[in-house]
């Protein structure tokens, strides 16, 4: 019989048993790799989760299939937008109210400040108007006119120096307001386009594009006649199929500019 003392414990000997953390020449304990990498594993994941629960702000960030497509997350933000922009008009309206109660204005005072909101575009206007309307070529559209090259994708969707040529003609051509898709214009309002997308004081537009302007008909539509840059388009139109429509709508009222009128702009970090 051998020895007690001589029987390996767990631990000990030759053979550690299965589990077991040598022991480091040093003193201090190892850690196998696999350990290690389980708990790499599990900080990412925790990482993962809190830049998620950061980047939500507590808004849902999936569909019921997959995640929002950026193009989602636009239109989503652009609705919110338009929301937010007719409230800003209702509560706009309602101090108007309370202020023409007593405001101790004169009259010719009023008559000025009522002139002066006609010219910002921030009240209603009547008047005829006309409307142009644009839009893509047929995606499958060919030169219609011998001479010319077979269209390149760019040919054939409606570009930011487009609705600016229209816009511009129309100012140009004695226009008291300007309307494009369902925003009035005012001094401030840039147009710009991203591919073929309109992006109008924080909101977002696909084509076919309309632009209303009240004025003198005659006048308006000879200002888009005589425009060296419509010119240039109506070149296009004719070979390769963009939307160009002007009509005469008779009485309308454009609505007023309901967006913010503070100037944004850039400021130096502190």
């Amino acid at each position: 019989m051998s020895n007690s003392a001589d029987t390996p414990r767990s631990g000990q000997g030759d053979s550690p048993a299965t589990g077991s953390v040598p022991a480091d020449p040093s003193g201090s304990l190892r850690f196998p790799p696999v350990r290690v990498l389980t708990v790499a594993v599990f900080a990412l994941a925790g990482l993962i989760f809190f830049t998620s629960f950061d980047t939500a702000k507590g808004t849902n960030i999936r569909t019921d299939s997959s995640l929002l497509k950026l193009s989602d997350l636009i239109h989503e933000r652009s609705r919110k937008n338009g929301q937010l922009d007719e409230s800003n008009g209702a509560l706009r309206d309602e101090i108007e109210a309370l202020a023409e109660r007593d405001d101790g204005r004169t009259d010719a005072e009023d008559a000025r400040l009522k002139a002066l909101e006609k010219n910002a575009g921030t009240q209603k206007l009547k008047g005829e108007a006309i409307t142009v309307t644009l839009n893509d070529a047929p995606p499958d559209a060919t030169a219609k006119l011998p001479g010319y090259p077979e269209p390149q994708p760019d040919f054939l969707v409606i570009h930011q120096q487009d609705l600016q040529a229209v816009v511009n003609a129309l100012w140009e051509g004695g226009a008291e307001g300007v309307k494009v898709m369902d925003q009035r214009l005012i001094s401030t309002s840039a147009v710009r386009c991203v591919g073929n997308t309109l992006i109008l004081q924080g909101r977002v537009y696909s084509p076919p594009y309309t632009i209303q302007a009240v004025g003198d008909p005659q006048k308006l539509q000879k200002a888009l006649s005589v425009s060296p840059a419509i010119q240039n388009y109506m070149v296009y139109v004719n070979v390769y199929g963009l939307g160009w429509k002007v009509t005469e709508d008779g009485a309308v009222t454009l609505p007023p500019y309901s967006g913010t009128v503070d100037l944004q702009y850039a400021k130096p970090v502190e």
